[in-house]
């Protein structure tokens, strides 16, 4: 197999793999190939920078540079930080009140002061939540979901 970076007329750059350059020449030429953006059937190939893999004993070119190394991050530290996160959620919670798949006429209720300010939580479709943010209504997502107060034991 074989990559290709190819370009339409319309300067549209994609990608494409073939079983071989010559399987790339012969679909081109019977009009197999056209851009997923615009449909366009004149391709061209498109110029490609190769990747090429360092060397395994060369040492990284700017070493003040944190390694993206996975090995680098401590597990232990990520499960404590979201540990906090939880808990600090989870107090936010106790003040707050369900409002369940009301929340975006509640939280649109309160910005326009229709309904006294107070902390809430619920659910919001994404449509919704993008729809709040646009009115300029504080909201924001919760890190963690939440199990409605009805559906607990």
């Amino acid at each position: 197999m074989i990559v290709f970076d190819l370009r339409c007329t319309s300067g549209h750059v994609f990608e494409a793999w073939f079983a071989s350059s010559t399987a790339y020449a012969d679909q081109r030429a019977g009009g197999r190939v056209e851009c997923p953006l615009c449909g366009d059937r004149q391709i061209e190939k498109a110029v490609m920078a190769p990747q090429i893999a360092a060397k395994g004993n060369r040492k990284p070119d700017t070493p003040n540079l944190p390694s993206p190394d996975r090995r680098s991050v401590d597990p232990v530290a990520i499960k404590a930080a979201l540990e906090q996160l939880a808990h600090a959620q989870a107090r936010m919670l106790e003040k707050s009140t369900w409002v369940g798949t009301g929340f975006a006429d509640q939280a649109r209720a309160m910005h326009e002061g229709e309904t006294p300010v107070a902390p809430i939580h619920g659910q919001a479709s994404l449509a919704e939540a993008k729809a709040l943010v646009e009115e300029g209504v504080p909201v924001a997502p919760l890190p963690f979901p939440v199990v409605p107060p009805k559906l607990t034991n």
